[in-house]
């Protein structure tokens, strides 16, 4: 009789447990999709959301085709979901112009950096509300090329320029090995280097040769930080449960991801304390030096560069209207260390990816537009004829290279989407946009759209004459962002690619080969670039 109310107990025991499972798994199942109608009550159209992951399998192959499918089927405002998050995907230029200008104080920031981790975390890609308006008002003087008169700005500009043309002769070298040989190569592999070496000493103030020293222990960090990424299982349980993951993630140990930010963040506070012991005039003047000046730039510096700008300074610079004042017209702390590095490790990382893809993207342009290419080597002919050295303000002469560059930048722009985080309830130009959104600026798809740019497909460098631009609506063409949260070095961005351009082109014709991938096959998980390199061969002139 026992055993019989042993087995009758067991059985019952289990029957519960089965009930409690069967609950659990119903309320976590209604959780992960109690948020994937609050898009549809707002008329935003999207695909069908899984349980879980949302539309993430929708973006498997990357974001790049994916937005144009979307907003081809769901129409120029749509939407989607990443776990629980939802995004809204925006293509048209008044509505992009109304969220980064127009109503800007409601679309301040990016979207949270959840998964980010010190540096990155303390830059002004992911700082938020005022701390982001301080330190950028500190950064934009030092970027803003119509200030070349005042020491500093000249001073980084310069430093950016000088250490593009030492990299250059390197590179020069490299190029000509491959030129001698005719054999085809990996361009990209070059650029990756030299653009290392470029940035990393501006950024850092470190002596990067990663085109002579591969091994070099920063050269190799960067390069196992560039490859870095989530183990699948891992990103569709982030997605599910944020409120349990992110939490559990910033706490559990993840050596890899320790010592590589440590590493970095071991040279800035190295830097630190080398060039506090150096005097002043010995001090390299880089981006990094200046970052270190504004600690102490209420006391020590009245200079432009350092004073606390408002929201209405930052947004004149831009000609943009002022949304609003804020208490960043207040004084506020100095950069701290941790946000010292944040600017340095995010100017390293912007300034490889983009750079690098940029000039990558160019070669394989003007390689399979000979005609196009004949037209640069004559304007850079010209130059050379009238020009022994290229500096900064002689380099302005090259117009149609600049044409060259833009036009590349409008095909395979490597920032092809960004975000604004809606801050509250809003409408915007007749749509409702829910607090929490996540909008997705779709700047690929913008690109492409034939009602700004007539056979879009086509590589036509006229697009950018003084006189199409001036036709064309300003926010058709986002390849730096837009407003006051655009990209702040954007020109010095350009400034290296230009020069970098010249110095090839004045030794070297580009030509496709049996190995040029035609047409290039795309990566877009977190920026565009070339899939498998940019095989080419060099043509010495």
């Amino acid at each position: 009789g026992g055993c019989l109310r042993g087995c009758f107990k067991t059985s019952a025991n289990i029957e519960v447990a089965f009930i409690n499972l069967n609950c659990l798994l119903l309320q976590t199942l209604q959780y992960s999709t109690s948020a994937f109608s609050r898009l549809a009550k707002v008329g935003i159209r999207h695909p069908p959301p899984l349980p879980f992951i949302g539309n993430l399998l929708f973006f498997q192959e990357g974001f790049w085709e994916s937005h144009t499918k979307l907003i081809r089927e769901y129409g120029p405002v749509c939407g989607y979901y990443i776990g629980r998050q939802m995004f809204v995907v925006v293509s048209t230029p008044e509505m992009i112009k109304h969220i980064l200008v127009t109503d800007f104080s409601n679309f301040t920031n990016r979207t949270k950096p959840n998964l980010v981790s010190k540096p990155m975390l303390d830059s002004i890609l992911c700082l938020r509300d005022d701390r982001w308006r301080y330190v950028r008002s500190l950064l934009t003087p030092a970027f803003d090329d119509s200030k070349l008169r005042e020491n500093q700005s000249r001073r980084i500009y310069f430093k950016c320029f000088n250490n593009t043309m030492c990299a250059c002769d390197v590179l020069l070298n490299n190029l000509k090995v491959y030129a001698d040989s005719g054999k085809a190569f990996d361009i990209q592999r070059c650029y990756k280097c030299f653009t290392l070496d470029v940035v990393g000493s501006v950024a850092f103030g470190a002596q990067v040769d990663s085109q002579k020293n591969p091994d070099d222990p920063f050269v190799k960090n960067c390069r196992t930080f560039f490859e870095m990424s989530l183990f699948k299982p891992l990103l569709i349980l982030i997605l599910s449960f944020p409120f349990i993951m992110i939490p559990l993630l910033r706490i559990l140990p993840n050596k890899k991801q320790k010592e590589l930010n440590g590493f970095f963040i071991q040279i800035i506070k190295n830097a630190i304390v080398f060039r506090d012991q150096q005097d002043a005039a010995e001090r390299r003047r880089d981006f990094l030096q200046c970052l270190l000046d504004s600690r102490n730039a209420a006391a020590s510096l009245g200079s432009e560069c350092l004073k606390v700008m408002s929201p209405a300074a930052a947004s004149s610079r831009h000609g943009l209207p002022l949304v609003g004042k804020t208490s960043s017209e207040k004084v506020q702390k100095m950069l701290t260390e941790d946000e010292i590095a944040g600017q340095a490790f995010l100017f390293l990382i912007a300034g490889y990816e983009t750079t690098t893809s940029t000039l990558s993207f160019a070669t394989y342009l003007l390689a399979t537009n000979p005609e196009c290419q004949e037209k640069v080597l004559r304007e850079v002919d010209d130059f050379s004829a009238k020009h022994i050295i290229p500096d900064y303000q002689n380099v302005q002469e090259l117009p149609y290279l600049d044409m060259v560059i833009a036009e590349t930048l409008r095909m395979y722009p490597p920032a092809f989407r960004f975000t604004r985080e809606a801050a509250k309830d809003c409408v915007v130009l007749g749509q409702q946009i829910p607090a929490g959104a996540v909008i997705e600026i779709a700047v690929g798809h913008l690109h492409y759209n034939p009602d700004f740019w007539p056979e879009p497909e086509k590589f036509i460098p006229e697009r950018f004459t003084e006189e199409a631009k001036k036709e064309r609506h300003p926010f058709a063409y986002l390849p730096f962002g837009g407003g006051p949260r655009g990209c702040i070095g954007m020109r010095m961005g350009l400034l290296e690619t230009k020069m970098t351009l010249l110095r090839i082109l004045q030794k070297f014709r580009f030509k496709t080969c049996p190995d040029t991938e035609v047409p290039l096959q795309l990566k877009s998980k977190a920026t565009l670039g070339p899939k498998n390199g940019v095989y080419i061969q060099l043509e010495p002139r």
